[in-house]
């Protein structure tokens, strides 16, 4: 029985001629079987990473609109290529842009969000028996201007066209196997996972892990759409990510993430009333800047120190507002702190499992690794590290945990 099925392939999947003519093949041996396809691509190897390099030696603070105009274009030409290499094949194949197939966004630009898909020129051309090829990232927003959905977004529209087609599959193809136990660059004795909640890899994506866009995973939980995971490059069964898995009893620990894409910011001796702090995040959340962990130091003479982490890639931004609060309410200054790392230890289990907590402390005391934040939450535990320390924290939790000793299927 054939099945519509949205695939994924990541940019490293597609990074060069070679490379498109493997995922070409693949996507052939399931058109063979008569299923119905629909591949969503990302650009080619580092496209993206050299566009914006190129947009910064221009103007190191180009607009937001502009840099959309910009980027959008690297997605655009893997799927033209794609569908290039399913026609020298004698596969009948139509590439789209986001606003070609109707992906309506939000207006705001470099991280706009889907409102909805009108899918009728994606069905017209799968009832025509074509391969769709839709460029990933992107979008129209509501005010006619071209959108992208943040970096790592081709996963977020491959899961919302997977939604919005009732596909029977969402693949994830990617350059790795599935999702690890710790990035495996690392930790050499991570082991790939062969069923996740949504839940847990919501929250490794969320504190760093890289296989898997947190938006994205987010859209899947909504609409209870299995994601699975796996090599662009092999036929070995990767991770499913999906509502429940299969387990009994779910492990204590699941996976631990890390990241080396923070940054700290403190504000310094702010006025320690009421408000204050409601002042200081409305403020960096009207400017549409995610917060991670906060800390607010005990305060002993009517003032007091907030610090609080963003991702990298909104630096420059949270700087210049977090400088005008400062300024506002009277604060003494604002530091800033690059040389930090984030590591998070995730897993369902944690919920009914008592010392985690301890455990995770103790192995880093052990290790003489100082602890600067703490944030956690049911099913997850993050620490700011200093950034010398993270991949040693990595290693030294991964095996207190015992990741390495999980089974994963072939």
């Amino acid at each position: 029985m054939s099945k519509l099925i949205v695939q994924k392939y990541g940019g490293s999947s597609v990074a060069n001629v070679k490379k498109i003519n493997q995922v070409a093949e693949r996507i052939v041996s399931y058109a063979r079987k008569k299923n119905e396809i629909v591949v969503v691509v990302s650009a080619m190897g580092d496209t993206t990473n050299e566009l914006i390099s190129l947009a910064k030696e221009i103007n190191p603070q180009p607009s937001e609109r502009e840099m959309d105009m910009l980027i959008s274009t690297g997605e655009q030409i893997s799927s033209s290529l794609l569908a290039m290499a399913l026609h020298k094949k004698n596969y009948d194949a139509i590439s789209f842009t986001g606003s070609q197939v109707g992906i309506i966004t939000d207006v705001y630009h470099t991280k706009a969000r889907i409102l909805n898909i009108e899918t009728k020129r994606i069905k017209d051309e799968l009832q025509k028996a074509k391969i769709v090829i839709i460029a990933g990232f992107q979008g129209l927003s509501t005010h006619q201007e071209i959108t992208t959905l943040g970096r790592g977004g081709s996963d977020l529209s491959a899961v919302a066209l997977a939604c919005a087609l009732g596909a029977d599959v969402c693949e994830i193809c990617t350059d790795v196997e599935g999702v690890y136990t710790a990035d495996p660059r690392i930790v050499k004795e991570a082991k790939k996972i062969s069923y996740i909640t949504f839940d847990e890899m919501l929250e490794l994506a969320s504190r760093g892990a890289q296989v898997m866009h947190k938006r994205a995973v987010e859209v899947a939980k909504k609409f209870n759409i299995p994601l699975h995971v796996r090599s662009s490059f092999s036929k070995k069964e990767g991770t499913i990510i999906m509502k429940k898995t299969s387990y009994i009893e779910e492990p204590i620990v699941r996976g631990i993430a890390f990241t080396e894409d923070e940054a700290k910011i403190t504000v310094c001796n702010l006025p320690d009333k009421p408000g204050v702090a409601a002042l200081i995040f409305n403020e960096l959340a009207q400017n549409r800047i995610n917060v991670d962990m906060i800390v607010q130091n005990v305060s002993h003479r009517k003032i007091t120190d907030i610090s609080f982490t963003v991702p990298k890639t909104n630096l420059l931004k949270t700087i210049k507002v977090s400088k005008r609060i400062a300024e506002r309410i009277g604060a003494e200054e604002v530091l800033i702190d690059e040389d930090v790392t984030k590591v998070s230890i995730v897993g369902v289990g944690m919920k009914s499992y008592h010392g985690v907590a301890a455990s995770c402390f103790s192995v880093l005391a052990e290790n003489k690794i100082n602890i600067e934040m703490i944030s956690t939450s049911e099913i997850s535990i993050s620490c700011i590290l200093r950034k010398k320390d993270g991949k040693k924290a990595l290693k030294a939790l991964h095996k207190e945990f015992e990741l390495d000793k999980i089974k994963s299927r072939s």
